[in-house]
């Protein structure tokens, strides 16, 4: 084929205009090509079909085997193996692949293929734990790099490198050459898929040694180099980025919201790490006090044999269930998940921390101190280890709330507030706040109880400054104030519907309000105060219909009726998949790698468990139906509609809301039980 026609769409490419690209490549009428078959992988890729990249990387594979051009049959397997790699998480067809490049270029130790064949080596190994092999890798993906002027090979080595300085524990080095990296990547030199995801990987690494302020810097240009820029899945990961970042700055429900767009814009893209963008949606609900909300997300990101502690062993304690948050912190230590990622550290005692942090939290509320004690000593043998202001907080903290589990108070007190002013200076509010509830108790158990209303006081401001009041009002209860304080009757108001109006009074004000359906969920909240509703039970009562059965299950992420789990397409992906697998399990025992073919039986048993649930009985494909995210959507806008009409009329009455009305998927009015409200309606 001539060059004329494919001009139309590479300036297409060039200029990220995917689609057009694509139907430029539908119109065309002639045989495959292997110019063809690349611009169809770059536009496939570029519109979101993922299935259709590797389609078409597959065919060009085939294609060069047939024309005996083996170095180009194993650069396109190769690139079969990075896609796979990025967006999948199923290392063992990754190594099927590579392996097959790999036997094409045997007997060609200077071909530029080895150079793209190391990189995505160095991050299959990497992502898999082998920091030794990772090692050995980069620095061959460096050396043809620089040999044979291939930039992304070059630069992927350095960044693996630099991780495993940092997983090891040498900060200066590894940071040093991030820096350097982030320098290239600031410069536009780079094509934009190695751009964006060697943004992705400094800001995973940063977040894996609690490096805030240089991720969220990072963050924030990776943001504005994403604007026109990034395409396929990089959107997705730019957002649970900031998700993490917001989640942390506060407040609660933006971060909630980014990681939603983040799984809905991923979902196309992620297989296996999908419980990555979910666990942080679940970490966003867990601190808003959504906890409906966010079990959902653990859970899902579960099913997505993602691991996602500690949150959701937080959650179990949050519930009450301590003895379940005990076994899960404990099970999450000794037996991790093995599964390949490389947004989270894959051993050692990054990967730890975070579990230990939450251990002496859990240990102590279950009365084991030995437990909570050795939790506190391993984060601090960490925190020395990395010489993060992060970590080494982490452990102060620790050491704060054994001093008061102990009744040594006025160490507690001092420890506490150390750590509370270097949350506040690290710009972690929810921490400082959490913390400052501890304080609090310090406080009153040595008898200040000035100084203990004063540290509540601060705490249950951050929390419902960061739209967590549940939070704060579980402060009240965890540092009741003293008997001569508190409340001993409840204050009658008024909420009662008249026609088409409501008398509503509250702090001895009345004022008549026209009736909303906002108004009618709030009648039906104030009612049952403490009490969950599911959204999808609000809306039914609203409609004088009944729900049949539990609610549906929801993950925060808006599907369509009639939707199926896997289209044909997907489901013979699938089945392709699992060949390649079976065909990395065959190597590896052939060689006795003995954990290579055990992470191969997982990736086998994670896609014959994916294709069970999207394959319904006789082979047909199964269909999910959701209205949930819809009814959330809608039953919170009417709150908070209604809401802001009551605040405008009655200011005191819509401060108390504010403060006591929770939104999600589950809806409650949560009252401070040391001021109970007994409403008429």
């Amino acid at each position: 084929m001539t060059d004329a026609p494919l001009s139309p769409i590479r300036a297409a490419l060039d200029g990220g205009d995917f689609v057009r690209a694509r139907e430029l490549l539908a119109g065309l009428s002639a045989p495959p090509s292997a110019e063809l078959l690349e611009l169809r992988a770059q536009a496939a890729y570029g519109v979101g079909d993922l299935e259709g990249t590797l389609a078409a990387y597959g065919e060009l594979y085939h294609l060069h085997l047939e024309d005996q051009r083996t170095h180009d049959a194993a650069f396109a397997a190769v690139m079969v193996g990075m896609y796979l790699m990025m967006d999948t998480g199923l290392m063992a067809t990754v190594r099927a692949w590579l392996s097959r490049a790999q036997r094409l270029v045997e007997d060609a130790p200077d071909s530029p293929v080895w150079a793209w064949l190391a990189a995505v080596r160095t991050y299959e190994r990497l992502m898999c734990g082998d920091m030794p092999g990772t090692e050995q890798w980069a620095r061959r993906a460096m050396d043809g790099g620089q040999r044979h002027a291939l930039a992304p090979p070059s630069i992927i080595g350095q960044v693996a490198l630099a991780r495993v300085r940092i997983h090891d524990g040498e900060l200066d080095e590894g940071l040093s050459a991030l820096d350097d990296v982030a320098v290239e990547l600031s410069s536009g030199n780079l094509d934009p898929l190695t751009t964006g995801q060697m943004w992705c990987e400094l800001i995973c690494a940063m977040q894996w040694i609690g490096q805030h302020d240089r991720a969220e810097e990072w963050t924030e240009a990776m943001e504005r180099w994403r604007q026109g820029a990034a395409f396929g899945g990089l959107h997705g990961r730019c957002r649970v980025h900031q998700a993490e970042i917001m989640r942390l700055r506060g407040p609660c429900d933006a971060a909630e919201q980014e990681a939603l767009l983040a799984c809905e814009e991923l979902r196309p893209w992620m297989r296996r790490e999908f419980g990555w963008p979910l666990t942080e949606l679940g970490n966003a609900r867990l601190r808003k006090g959504d906890f409906a909300g966010a079990e959902d997300a653990f859970l899902a990101a579960h099913q997505n044999a993602w691991l996602p502690q500690p949150g959701l062993a937080m959650l179990r304690l949050a519930q009450g269930r301590v003895d379940d948050a005990f076994s899960m912190i404990e099970s999450a230590l000794e037996s991790p998940f093995d599964i390949p990622s490389k947004e989270r550290p894959p051993t050692g005692g990054l990967r730890r921390a975070p579990l230990r942090e939450a251990q002496v939290v859990i240990a102590l509320a279950a009365g084991d101190d030995n437990t909570a004690r050795e939790a506190a000593a391993d984060l601090a043998e960490i925190a020395r280890t990395y010489q993060s202001r992060t970590l080494h907080n982490s452990a102060l903290a620790a050491k704060g709330r054994l001093a008061l589990y102990d009744g040594l108070e006025s160490e507690a007190i001092r420890l506490l507030s150390e750590a509370v002013m270097e949350w506040v200076s690290l710009r972690m509010p929810f921490e400082a706040a959490t913390l400052r509830v501890e304080l609090a108790a310090a406080h009153r158990a040595a008898g200040d109880d000035s100084s203990a209303e004063l540290e509540l006081d601060a705490a249950c401001r951050a929390f419902e400054a960061l739209n967590a009041g549940l939070w704060a009002e579980r402060a009240r209860v965890q540092v009741p104030a003293p008997p001569s304080r508190q409340a001993t009757s409840p204050e009658r108001c008024v909420f009662r519907r008249e026609g088409d109006m409501r008398a509503v009074t509250f702090a001895g004000t009345t004022v008549h309000l026209r009736d909303l359906k906002g108004m009618r969920y709030l009648e039906r909240l104030l009612t049952a105060p403490g009490r969950e509703f599911h959204v999808l039970d609000l809306v039914a009562v609203e409609r004088g219909a009944l729900t049949i059965g539990g609610p549906s299950e929801d993950l925060g992420v808006t599907t369509q009726c009639g939707l199926e789990v896997f289209d044909s397409k997907a489901r013979e992906a699938y089945r392709r998949r699992l060949a390649e697998t079976e065909e990395d399990i065959a190597e590896a025992e052939a060689n006795n790698d003995l954990h290579r073919a055990e992470l191969a039986r997982a990736d086998r048993q994670y896609l014959i468990d994916e294709l069970r649930r999207g394959v319904g009985l006789n082979g047909r494909a199964r269909t999910v139906g959701g209205g949930v995210e819809r009814a959330r959507t809608s039953t919170t806008r009417s709150l908070r509609y209604a809401l802001e009409r009551i605040a405008r009329h009655h200011s005191r009455l819509g401060e108390h809301l504010e403060r006591t009305i929770r939104t999600g998927t589950y809806v409650a009015y949560e009252p401070d039980p040391r001021a109970p409200v007994d409403w008429t309606t």
